[in-house]
């Protein structure tokens, strides 16, 4: 599993073998959470949260909207389009 960003102690991923729509694993802490990217022009969305308060869900949406581009290259890259 590709990881596509590290942040704040966390990793942002994108499974070889997943499904459309563009969207990463936000993994740390023992947490993890789904964002679909909306892919090119965002923003990311949370579509299912295991265990992140709401202020670090806040925070992560920000780091993968602040890195949308590469990540969606990178989903493009390993899947084709969005």
């Amino acid at each position: 599993m590709p990881t596509v960003l590290n942040f704040a102690g966390l990793r942002a991923v994108i499974y070889p073998n997943d499904h459309r729509p563009a969207h990463v694993h936000a993994i740390g802490n023992g947490c993890s959470a789904v964002f679909i990217m909306n892919c090119p022009d965002g923003p990311p969305e949370l579509r299912e949260n295991r265990g992140f308060g709401k202020p670090e869900l806040g925070r992560i949406v920000r780091s993968l909207n602040d890195a949308r581009k590469s990540i969606c290259e990178a989903w493009r890259r390993i899947h084709g389009d969005f």
